[in-house]
């Protein structure tokens, strides 16, 4: 970080539906502590009437950016040690604010799950992150911090029962209630139509290891239609994360020097039950999208909904004949109420604990792995527990 910067960090996107969940969470958990923040967006009078209404002290500072317009989006990125954007899809609205965090040496965290997106920064930028200091996690939401984290927290486990890690990991989704974000629909229609403009995409969002900058791992096992997984006895689904997910598990383990082993296997999905029940229901949630009932940008559900969900996703280590379980639950709603805590822990994180992090481009585990899962356990709701 190299600028004398005014605040911590600074909510960008601040009036939007997540990113006031966002600033709700930022008031309520750290108003009384060493924490400077300020709130960003494109309309005034909104960030404005947000202030009023959420009796937000003088100290929270409000900036006025234009993701269009780079002189606001450059006078955003020196005010601040960190960016936390909530402004997707990242692809359309993303690119400037990135690469002037980037330029400038300023950490920045987003909720993405955009693999095109990702890709193309990682490819282009990672050298200049490198130099600069700055500190990009990408995927400090639903995706992928419950899953890149759950892995890292079960391969813990396994290194201190048998001094090494397990060559494979199921990610296994036990329960989920909530609806799925507005944003994460908007991006993945972001995503089909820059695949018409750009066929060579589809290389980057077919293969697991895309984000490991030209490593190539082995083949993965298929999730892409229903199996029985007999570890477990009950039929699985594919699980419409997983292609996010598994490329930033990948890239975890590729940035923390193939700990989990230049051959690691991971696969994730969806628990529907054991029988004949099981497998029809498997069969069913293979044939439906997950997106369809999603809300517009903008738009969520009422906080009873949010309060009311919840999430819990298992995960088998299976090394030597053994198989090693944990787990990790999420006590509010994944799109919206889980995630604006866990991008919020994810930046006072990045800056409060991970002082000695050099700069890149990173995931959560790689950047700030059992630090911010001891955050998250104190703060935002999260249990991380073995089975």
């Amino acid at each position: 970080m190299n600028n004398p910067a005014n605040y911590d960090f600074v909510v960008y996107g601040a009036s939007g539906f997540t990113g006031k969940l966002v600033v709700e969470y930022a008031l309520n958990q750290y108003s009384n502590e060493d924490i400077s923040w300020a709130i960003a967006g494109r309309n005034l009078e909104k960030l404005q009437n947000l202030k009023e209404k959420l009796k937000l002290t003088n100290d929270v500072g409000i900036i006025q950016v234009d993701s269009e317009d780079q002189s606001s989006i450059d006078a955003l990125v020196m005010q601040t040690k960190c960016v936390l954007t909530t402004v997707g899809p990242y692809q359309l609205y993303g690119d400037k604010v990135v690469r002037a965090c980037i330029s400038s040496g300023t950490d920045y965290v987003d909720l993405c799950g955009e693999v095109g997106f990702m890709h193309k920064i990682i490819s282009e930028c990672s050298a200049e992150a490198k130099q600069t200091g700055a500190r990009i996690v990408f995927s400090c939401g639903f995706d992928s911090i419950p899953f890149d984290l759950g892995v890292l927290f079960v391969q813990e486990e396994v290194m201190s029962r048998l001094n090494k890690y397990a060559p494979s990991v199921r990610g296994r989704v036990r329960d989920m209630n909530g609806e799925f974000s507005g944003g994460t629909a908007a991006s993945m229609k972001a995503t089909m139509a820059a695949l018409q403009s750009d066929p060579e995409l589809l290389n980057v969002l077919v293969n697991p290891h895309a984000l490991c900058e030209g490593f190539q791992g082995v083949q993965q096992d298929d999730d892409s239609k229903p199996v029985y997984d007999e570890e477990l006895d009950t039929w699985v689904a594919p699980f419409f994360m997983a292609p996010i997910n598994t490329k930033n598990i990948h890239r975890s383990n590729k940035l923390m020097n193939h700990i989990y082993g230049e051959s690691f296997k991971y696969n994730e999905m969806w628990i529907q039950g054991p029988g004949e029940e099981g497998k029809a229901a498997a069969e069913f949630i293979s044939t439906m999208n997950p997106l369809g009932d999603a809300p517009e940008p903008g738009e969520g559900p009422s906080r009873e909904s949010r309060e009311n969900g919840n999430y819990d996703v298992l995960f088998c280590a299976d090394v030597d004949g053994e198989t090693i379980k944990a787990s990790v639950n999420g006590d509010m709603d994944p799109g919206y109420g889980s995630t604006s805590k866990m991008i919020t822990e994810s930046a006072i994180c990045l800056v409060k604990d991970c002082q000695d992090l050099a700069g890149g481009i990173y995931t959560p585990a790689s950047s700030m792995g059992t630090k911010l899962i001891k955050r998250l356990e104190s703060n935002a709701g999260l249990t991380f527990k073995l089975e």
